[in-house]
Parts: structure tokens; sequence; C-alpha cells
């Protein structure tokens, strides 16, 4: 068929096959969102001043910390799940009210274990009611390979945290904010990300102070 003005005119077929597709878009993104529930959905909420303290912490990313990545949409972290040293349960939302620098990594991988002391100063330096360092191993084997690790380079105030199933990797991977290990998320006291460094950094230095004392102030 032929318009008034000179278009054709898309078969009805075509037509209803158009709006079945738009609809089954709809569908597929009210299933996906629809999900996560409410309870995540006001996590995410929660976290749209994050964004704002993310934004304030950019001219910060510099020297030893120039590969920070601020965070640009809000995004919930405090429902990460990982194993204290005595196999109990712990979750982000365990350190609700204080800043969190979170670091995923592993003995097999060489730049973690490089970067392990400076985090360990940092700890030990800074660490208290409002920060702390939460270093989550990923090792999927030996499950005591973690603790001796940290027992070969006297740690002082890091804390034994594993996560043998790696799905924090994986969590974190889907907003993506891992590629690699290491990866270290640094995170308000709502649990919400503020921006993350994919690969090692030296923590204890004075552009990573600097930065994190920042975020402190905000948090």
């Amino acid at each position: 068929m032929v318009t008034r003005g000179g278009g054709k005119r898309l078969p009805l077929v075509l037509g209803l096959a158009a709006v079945a597709g738009i609809a089954a878009g709809v569908a597929v993104v009210y299933v996906r969102e629809g999900g996560r529930g409410n309870q995540a959905a006001t996590a995410v909420s929660d976290c749209a001043g994050a964004v704002k303290a993310a934004a304030a912490l950019a001219p910060l990313a510099k020297g030893e910390v120039a590969a920070f990545q601020v965070a640009d949409r809000p995004v919930s972290l405090a429902h990460l799940a990982f194993q204290k040293a005595d196999g109990s349960a712990a979750t982000l939302a365990d350190f609700a009210g204080k800043t969190v620098l979170l670091n995923l990594w592993a003995t097999w991988c060489v730049p973690c274990r490089k970067e392990m002391p400076a985090l360990d100063r940092l700890a030990e330096a800074e660490g208290g009611t409002d920060f702390a360092v939460v270093p989550v191993s990923i090792d999927t084997q030996d499950p005591g390979k973690p603790k001796a690790f940290l027992g070969e380079i006297g740690v002082k105030a890091l804390p034994l945290y594993v996560d043998p199933s790696t799905k924090i990797f994986s969590a974190l991977k889907g907003e993506a904010m891992a590629v690699g290990l290491p990866t270290t998320v640094l995170i308000d006291g709502k649990g919400c990300a503020l921006g993350v460094v994919s690969g090692p950094a030296e923590w204890d230095s004075a552009d990573a102070k600097a930065l994190i004392a920042a975020a402190r102030n905000g948090a």
C-alpha cells in the first residue's frame, strides 16, 4: 500500500511484530529489575549521594593512586559476602558507619602479595571506629594458604577474610568494577562504592591517605 505522502505503509503483520518485540523487551527489563526486589532498589537509591561524594575525590586521584576511578553511578555493595577466619559469615553491611577499603587478593597473585604490607601498614595507622581495611582472599584451593601468607609477612593489623567461592569477585565484575587482581574498592559508611583501583597501589602513601581521609570526612 502507498500512503498519501507517497511512503510505503508497513504490513499489519510487521507492525504487530514490532509491537510484540517492544513488549518483550519491556518484559525482560521488568523481570531483571523486579527480581532484585525493593530492598536492593532502596539500597541503590541510598547511594545517590555517593556519586557526588565520589566526584569530589577525583582531584585526589593522583600520584600513587592515580589509577583510582571514581564511581559515576550509585552502586550498593553492602550485600557482598565473605567468611571470617573462623568460618562464620560476614558482609560489608557489618561495617556500616565505616569507610571501607575492600581489597580482593589471592596468594598466587604476585602484585597482591607485593602490596599487602602497605595495606597492613595502612590498617595499623588508620584503622579505627570510622575506617577499616577489608582484605578478602579468593584463593580456591588450599584454604590454609592465605593465613600462612599473612603469617609469613608478619601482618599486624589486617584481619583474615576469605571467599573460596569467588562470588564476591563475580559480583564486582558484574558491576564492571573488577577485571583482575588485585581489585580495591573504596566504600562509604552506607556500603556505597566511591571508586575503584584495578591493580596494585601504595596504600600507605601520602597520596592514598589523603584520598581515604577525604572519603572518611564525607562518609
